[in-house]
Order: C-alpha cells, then structure tokens, then sequence
C-alpha cells in the first residue's frame, strides 16, 4: 500500500451489508494495525494528531468486516457493520447532503432500504415488547407470518391484473416487509438470499 508524504492513506467506509456509503477517514500504519487486530475500525486524526477508535465516545463503533485496497494501492475499502449512526450529526452517513449543501431524502446506494428495515425489525426483535405490528407478528410466531406472506402474495397477483403500478409497488413492499419478519423470525439474515441469488446469477 501507498502511504502520502503524511504517511496517511484515505480511508471510505462502507456498509458491509446495505453497500451504503458511510464516511471518509485516514489512516497511518498504526491505525490500519490497530483496525486489523482488534476490529474495531481506528483512524488517524489530521486536526488533533492521534489515533481516534469511530464510536469510542459516541457508542457507534464500526465493526470491520473486511478490508480492500484499490488497484494502485493508494486508498482502502472499509467494510464495516456500523452499530448507530455514522455521522456525528446523528445520520447513518456522512454524505447526507447535495452538493448545493441541501439534505437528501434517500440513502444511496436506495437498495439499502432493505437492510435498514431488516434493521429495524431486528431491533423490534429485541426490544421484547409486542406494541408494535411487527413486534406482534414475531410474537405470533411463524404460522401468523406465513399466513400474511400468503394474504399479501394475492393482493400483488390483484394488484398486476389491474395494471396498477401504485398498487403493484404498495403490495409488493407489503410482501417484501413480511418476507423479512419471516427471515428474522427464522433466524436468517437477508444476506442469505442475496447471496443465493448471486449463486444463481453466477
């Protein structure tokens, strides 16, 4: 790898699982050789001139996953499971804003709304209250699940006979959101099948 005349090299990290892109941070050896051996995702401060762990204050650690480097060895890939928001301002990532300096409505890559709703029905998971519907619908277990998955598998087929693309779009995220209870319910991370559907596309 290609450290500057700083002896740093910049760092994008990235959700490991959503492909979104969180921040940029530089790195020296030290910070690449603290990242490796404890996981944890460490960067070197350029304003305050020492090592700084993401999330060591905050609680938003960034948990590596994997590290790359591009093809002239001169920047890295941080793959990272981000535990709260990235951003200190409180968003998921830094590149929140347009290059007017006006706030975005939607994360990029927009897939990414899928691991943030798998997120979020883990989190009503384990949060062990049944207030909310999602919370209710793991507590049914999978028989209750099951039987929306069907309802909501209909109501697409109705929905493509009458040429409606509101209400294709409307039913389909319906049956998208009850595929990923179903996934959390069974203990399957989303991964899993995008991982099966590559294995098909290969």
């Amino acid at each position: 790898m290609l450290f500057d005349e700083q002896g740093l090299i910049p760092a994008i990290v990235q959700h490991a699982r959503s492909g979104e892109v969180l921040m940029l941070g530089y790195m020296n050896a030290e910070a690449l050789a603290r990242t490796r051996e404890t996981g944890l995702v460490t960067f070197w401060s350029r304003s305050r001139r020492e090592l700084w762990q993401k999330g060591a204050g905050s609680g938003n650690l960034l948990r590596l996953t994997e590290l790359r480097q591009d093809c002239d060895g001169d920047a890295l890939l941080v793959l990272a499971e981000p535990a709260g928001p990235t951003c200190h301002s409180g968003q998921r990532s830094c590149f929140y804003r347009n290059i007017e300096g006006g706030e975005v409505a939607t994360s990029m890559p927009p897939s990414s709304v899928l691991s943030q709703v798998a997120d979020t029905i883990a989190a009503r998971a384990s949060a062990g209250s049944d207030e909310s519907y999602t919370a209710g619908l793991l507590k049914g277990g999978v028989d209750r699940i099951a039987r929306k998955i069907g309802e909501e598998a209909g109501e697409v087929i109705i929905a493509a006979k009458n040429a409606s693309a509101a209400e294709l779009s409307a039913e389909l995220a319906d049956l998208i959101f009850h595929s990923l209870v179903l996934l959390q319910q069974q203990g399957l991370a989303p991964e899993a099948v995008w991982d099966e559907l590559r294995r098909r596309q290969r």
